[in-house]
C-alpha cells in the first residue's frame, strides 16, 4: 500500500501528466526533470561541504562534485551515478539527495556527471562508470585518505551502470568494498509482476522508460547482452558486495528482488531493503516527504557494517 504522503502529489503528477518524449526535445525533458528534482527536494539545508571538480579520464573529461560531512575523515568514499533513464540527470537534479545521503551515512560523496544518450548511446555512460571507479582507485588522495575503502552506488539507470561497472572491474585491484543500486532498472525487457501493476501513475512511466532505452542502445540491439540486462548475467562471481535497495510501489521492484536473488546465486553478500509504501525515486522526494528518508538510517548503517567487514 502507498504511503498516503505521496498521494498528493501522485494526484497532481495524474492531473498533469509528463508529455510522450515523442513530443518534446531532449532539452525541454532535460530542463523538466530538473525543474521538478528542485521542487521537490524543499528547503532543508544540509551541513555538507561541496565542491566541483573534473576527472581526467582517458580522451574525455566528466564533471562531478565532491560532497563532505562534517568530521569526516575520508576512510570512505561513494562514487555516485545519478538516475534519470540514462537519458536526462545531472549532478544537480540529484545535489540534493548527494548531500543528505552524505551527511546521513557520514560518508564522503561524489556525484559523477556521465554522458547521456541519445548525444552518447551505449556503451558511453557505461565506460564512465567504470572509468570513474579506475580513476578513484589510482588517485585516492584527490578524494579521501589514502586506503579509503571505495563504494559504487546509483540509483535507476545510475544503479544499472553500477551492477555492470561492478562486475566489469570484479578482478580489477580497485578496492571495491560494496556496490548499492536503489531501484535499479535491470533492462529493456520489463515484464515482472510489479511492472504490470504500477506502470503507470507511479512516477515512473514504463512506456517512457522503454523509449529512453532504445535512445540509450542507439544501434545497439542486443538485449540479451548482460551490459544491458544484468538480469541475464551468467557469471556473477566475486563482485564486490551489495546492498539493493527496492520500493515497495515501483514497477521495477521484482527486477531488483530478482537481481538479489541471483547475487545470492552466486554467492556474493547481499543485503536487500525494501521500502514499504514508497515509489520510484522516493529519495529524491524526501525533501517534501520526510517519511521517505527513513530507509536512509537503514542504509547507513548497512553501508558502514560492509566498509568494516570488508576492512578487516
Amino acid at each position: 500500500m502507498i504511503n498516503p504522503a505521496f498521494e498528493p502529489y501522485l494526484r497532481l503528477a495524474r492531473e498533469n501528466p509528463e508529455p510522450s518524449p515523442l513530443s518534446v526535445s531532449t532539452e525541454e525533458r532535460r530542463l523538466a526533470f530538473r525543474n521538478k528534482a528542485l521542487a521537490l527536494r524543499g528547503d532543508i539545508p544540509v551541513p555538507v561541504d561541496a565542491r566541483d571538480c573534473v576527472l581526467a579520464l582517458d580522451g574525455r573529461e566528466l564533471s562531478a562534485r565532491l560532497y563532505v560531512p562534517e568530521g569526516d575523515k575520508g576512510q570512505a568514499l561513494v562514487a555516485y551515478f545519478h538516475g534519470g533513464s540514462f537519458v536526462v540527470g545531472d549532478i544537480e537534479t540529484h545535489d540534493w539527495l548527494c548531500r543528505r545521503l552524505a551527511f546521513d551515512t557520514n560518508m564522503r560523496f561524489l556525484s559523477v556527471d556521465y554522458r547521456l544518450a541519445p548525444e552518447h548511446p551505449f556503451p558511453a555512460g557505461l565506460n564512465d562508470a567504470v572509468d570513474t571507479l579506475r580513476y578513484v582507485a589510482a588517485h585516492p588522495g584527490e578524494f579521501a585518505a589514502d586506503g579509503a575503502r571505495l563504494i559504487a552506488m546509483g540509483d535507476s539507470a545510475g544503479a544499472n551502470l553500477v551492477t555492470v561497472a561492478s562486475t566489469l572491474v570484479r578482478d580489477e585491484d580497485l578496492n571495491l568494498a560494496a556496490q548499492v543500486l536503489i531501484c535499479p532498472t535491470l533492462g529493456p525487457e520489463v515484464v515482472t509482476e510489479s511492472a504490470h501493476r504500477f506502470a503507470t501513475g507511479y512516477f515512473l512511466n514504463l512506456d517512457h522508460l522503454r523509449y529512453d532505452y532504445r535512445q540509450y542502445l542507439g544501434e545497439f540491439t542486443d538485449h540479451t547482452d548482460p551490459r544491458v540486462t544484468p538480469l541475464l548475467c551468467n557469471d556473477l562471481a566475486r563482485v564486490a558486495p551489495a546492498i539493493v535497495v527496492v520500493a515497495e510501489c515501483d514497477p521495477l521492484r521484482d527486477e531488483g528482488v530478482a537481481y538479489a536473488g541471483l547475487l545470492e546465486h552466486f554467492r556474493v553478500p547481499v543485503e536487500l531493503l525494501e521500502a514499504k509504501g514508497m515509489v520510484h525515486g522516493f529519495l529524491e522526494m524526501g525533501g517534501v516527504v520526510p517519511e521517505a528518508l527513513a530507509i536512509v538510517g537503514d542504509l547507513a548503517a548497512h553501508l558502514q557494517r560492509l566498509v568494516t567487514t570488508t576492512t578487516t
